[in-house]
């Protein structure tokens, strides 16, 4: 094998293992893979001399018996951060290098409502809402920040124990949900409305006066009434199932803080809702619609349109069931849909602590909210808009109806203060 090796013109090491030869340009070449030529010659004379590696190195079969024979190597670290110390706290907070995932793996399943509900971690972004957030007691993990002014910002002792990591603001602009990205974001624990501490002056304002939202799907249409509920005083807010999680995101942004001035309590059942009500709570409907609303208005009320002309949908199956009944059954019982009084929403429907429904725009209020109204004396609130309007939004009826409701607790509570004096 030496022998026909040197007849192609190689001088090699002895036992030269040769696993490919081929012919090309008139020229022969032979490929070695485990050992290289000390000296290449050409067929037309040139002479290439290689210089062998000082050293005798241990063959492959060696070495993986004997991994302590292998060559030395120097340890290469790839490190994705660099620690850093803000010396004024003693807090350490690490430096994100090209390469670091961590925002965007965080980024990537925080956004959805499985992992919120599963791991009990929401999302917070901007400087505001994270120092209402820790204001109001709730309890950071992970802090992303662009600048460490904005980390000095925050009370260094809400800061012990959470994860500070400084990453560049285009990372936090490419994950961010503002138009202005203010350049931190932080994961909190999912705050228990019961371990919450509000504004001492919003709870010197509280009312009594709750509001329930029933399958409210829209997260902008769901946050604008949590920040009119924290505007006119609610002292609740209750979240059937159905309604969007009031911790997505849009949410959040559309409330403006408003999650850290009011307790919000989400994921309720009707049977389990009516335990968040204080004692002798009437339950009043946003709602116009159905048979029964219709046949109470006076003919006056046909001069006027009101909130919502299809917001009861969802309750004409009810009806619709009904009458199929009777066509299969005359003499069995009907499906029963709840006979409530309807009134203006300007009349007073304060006099005993209330609780207001806003149904969604798609399906309007559940039968449940109904029978719930009747339960404990409630009516139906209405609207007057002009003829040919469609309908008033959900935040927008949800916003009248409470603010009418604290401009009569507010009067009967002067009148009240009057009545004392004049004793």
């Amino acid at each position: 094998m030496a022998a026909w090796v040197k007849g192609l013109g190689l001088t090699t090491r002895p036992l030269l293992p040769v696993v490919q030869t081929w012919d090309l340009d008139g020229r022969r070449w032979v490929r070695a893979l485990r050992r290289s030529p000390v000296r290449v010659v050409f067929p037309s004379g040139q002479v290439v001399e290689r210089k062998p590696s000082s050293g005798k190195q241990p063959r492959r079969a060696e070495t993986e018996a004997n991994p302590e024979q292998r060559p030395k190597q120097p340890l290469q670290v790839s490190r994705s951060q660099t620690p850093c110390t803000w010396e004024e706290s003693g807090l350490r907070y690490d430096k994100a290098l090209p390469g670091d995932r961590r925002l965007s793996s965080v980024m990537t399943i925080v956004k959805s409502r499985p992992f919120r509900e599963k791991q009990g971690k929401i999302l917070l972004e901007g400087r505001r809402l994270i120092a209402d957030a820790l204001k109001a007691g709730a309890v950071p993990k992970v802090f992303f920040f662009s600048r460490l002014e904005y980390i000095k910002e925050l009370p260094i002792d809400k800061l012990k124990g959470v994860s500070l990591i400084k990453v560049k603001f285009e990372d936090i602009k490419d994950w961010s949900d503002l138009v202005t990205p203010q350049g931190i974001m932080g994961i909190f624990a999912k705050p228990d409305h019961v371990k919450m501490t509000y504004p001492e002056t919003q709870l010197r304002h509280l009312l009594p006066l709750l509001l329930i939202c029933d399958n409210l799907r829209d997260p902008g249409n769901l946050g604008t009434i949590l920040r009119s509920a924290a505007g006119a005083g609610c002292s609740k807010v209750l979240l059937t199932k159905g309604c969007v999680d009031a911790w997505e995101p849009k949410v959040l942004r559309a409330a403006m803080g408003a999650h850290f001035q009011v307790p919000i309590v989400s994921n309720l059942d009707w049977e389990t809702l009516p335990s968040y009500l204080p004692t002798d709570t009437r339950v009043y409907v946003a709602d116009n619609c159905g048979l029964y609303a219709q046949a109470q208005m006076s003919n006056k009320a046909s001069d006027h349109g009101w909130v919502c002309e299809r917001r009861l949908s969802k309750l004409h199956k009810y009806e619709e069931e009904e009458e199929e009944e009777d066509d299969r059954e005359p003499g069995a019982s009907k499906a029963w849909l709840p006979e409530l009084e309807v009134q203006r929403y300007d009349s007073d429907w304060t006099e005993a602590p209330a609780a207001v429904v806003i149904g969604g725009e798609t399906h309007g209020v559940s039968l449940e909210s109904l029978q719930l109204a009747e339960s404990t004396g409630g009516k139906r609130l209405l609207i007057p808009v002009v003829p040919g309007v469609d309908s008033l939004n959900s935040a927008m009826a949800a916003s009248i109806l409470l603010f009418e409701g604290k401009r009569q607790l507010r009067v009967r509570a002067e009148h009240s203060s009057r009545d004392g004096r004049c004793h």
